[in-house]
């Protein structure tokens, strides 16, 4: 996990960087607050003895996502009042302000699921609920208190020229309301190739392309010549073993402190084991009568798989009754939850039409697509809720909505993109699994939330406001 954590922190410093570019003295402090962030979220990691695996380091880059997404919330606000002609310090008090609302319930949203996901779900869940519940709080904190004090003392040392800050005017809104049957049918023409291939792939075999976690295979254990490093062994030895297999589903661990490596590959016939014994002898010198090789039964076991589909279930239950509550609308409740669930189905369809790997990279990468679907759609409807106060006019509403949170939007997708791209050109076979799908996720949150989600609720408010008006009418 060393180095996947020195990945991070490299895709850290990235984003810090483009924060300082984007939002100048606020993404300066931003950097601050997010290194302030990292720190705290290390030292309780330590504190608590929370063994950071793969879903582990996914609840922590989706808690740098969310941290990010707060700073981002903070200063487009700021600029906003800026734009509006108040003076910076009134914007940084207004900006803080009026952004309260929307961290507050993306956060606590976010929080309902992990709490969902650690007390009903088992094993790596647990451990993605964990580092995701601990992030969500310190990422509050940062955000609200942290981020505003930095601000404040940056602006009380003479840092309070409008340029250094910034300031949004809007002068055009789009018509997202006008567009979407388009977006709703460029989303259905994904989903429904999504199940024509998993239909196709189901009469053949498998509907994905389950990894060794999930159906099991062999066991070989290897002692080499000399050690091995995880980058090598994906470089050398495993061309050499996927050449005798016919597969690149290989699993390759280097046993601490020998030469001896762990190679786990699909169930293997009798005539395969001898040819791989013979390959390796011939490569690498090893000595045959050392090699041993077993079959070993499926990591991600059919519980673990009901625990995880059952705890994102009764998550998004608990997230539509939070927002029913807290917005005051039905309308708003079922509209968060289904552009997550259309989210989790386009990512779906990418997973069977390209025949990506499912196994437990799988699972964290659904569980961080969830929470980052979520948060993204309730800072629009935040945006949505405060304009009806002044606007009943429902298409005008969402249109302007979406444009005044799409800088937002796009912001925090880039920033989140910047550290899983990072993952995925540094990390090792397992992380770029886990990186891949990931940047199709965020790429497809960010459209659900500007695209989708309003238009949804758009869609359904108007429809339960003819029915209760011909109810009344009766």
């Amino acid at each position: 996990c060393s180095c996947d954590l020195d990945n991070v922190a490299i895709g850290l410093a990235l984003l810090c960087l483009f924060m300082i570019v984007m939002f100048r003295i606020p993404g300066l402090v931003a950097t601050l607050s997010l290194i302030i962030y990292t720190a705290l979220v290390l030292f309780l990691v330590s504190v608590y003895d929370l063994t950071l695996t793969l879903p582990g380091i996914a609840g922590i880059i989706l808690g740098i996502g969310m941290a990010v997404d707060a700073n981002c919330i903070i200063f487009a606000r700021i600029r906003e009042e800026i734009g509006a002609g108040k003076s910076v310090r009134t914007a940084i008090d207004a900006g803080f302000a009026k952004a309260f609302s929307a961290i507050i319930d993306g956060n606590v949203t976010t929080l309902i699921a992990a709490g969902v996901l650690y007390f009903i779900g088992s094993g790596t869940v647990k451990g993605f609920a964990q580092t995701l519940a601990l992030g969500i709080v310190v990422s509050m904190f940062t955000a609200l208190v942290i981020t505003k004090n930095i601000l404040k003392s940056f602006y009380a040392v003479g840092l309070q020229d409008e340029k250094l800050y910034g300031k949004t005017v809007y002068t055009k809104t789009f018509n997202f309301i006008g567009k979407r049957k388009l977006f709703y049918s460029a989303s259905g023409i994904v989903i429904a190739i999504g199940i024509v291939a998993m239909v196709v792939s189901g009469v053949k075999g498998h509907i994905f392309n389950y990894s060794l976690d999930v159906v099991g295979g062999a066991s070989t254990s290897v002692t080499f010549n000399e050690n091995y490093s995880v980058e090598k062994l994906e470089s050398d030895v495993q061309p050499v073993v996927s050449e005798v297999t016919g597969d690149n589903d290989i699993q390759m661990t280097p046993v601490t402190g020998s030469n001896e490596v762990i190679i786990k590959t699909r169930t293997l016939t009798v005539d395969e084991r001898d040819a791989l014994y013979s390959k390796l002898s011939e490569t690498f010198g090893v000595d045959e009568s050392t090699i041993q090789t077993e079959n070993i039964s499926a990591a991600v076991s059919g519980e673990m798989k009901r625990s995880a589909i059952l705890s994102v279930i009764i998550a998004a239950i608990f997230m539509l009754i939070y927002v029913w509550i807290r917005f005051k609308e039905f309308s708003f409740g079922v509209s968060s939850v289904l552009p997550l669930l259309h989210d989790v189905f386009v990512l779906l369809a990418f997973y069977a039409v390209l025949r990506w790997t499912v196994g437990n990279t799988f699972i964290a990468c659904m569980l961080t697509l969830v929470g980052y679907s979520i948060n993204a759609t309730i800072v629009v409807f935040d945006r949505i809720r405060e304009n009806l106060h002044t606007n009943k006019n429902l298409a005008e509403v969402v249109n302007v909505s979406v444009t005044q949170t799409l800088s937002r939007s796009i912001n925090t997708s880039l920033t989140t993109l910047i550290m899983v791209v990072v993952l995925y050109i540094l990390g090792v076979t397992s992380i770029k699994e886990f990186a891949l799908p990931l940047i199709v996720g965020v790429i497809c949150g960010c459209y659900s939330s500007v695209c989708i989600a309003g238009c949804l609720w758009y869609d359904l408010k108007n429809a339960l406001d003819k029915r209760k008006a011909k109810k009344t009418s009766k």
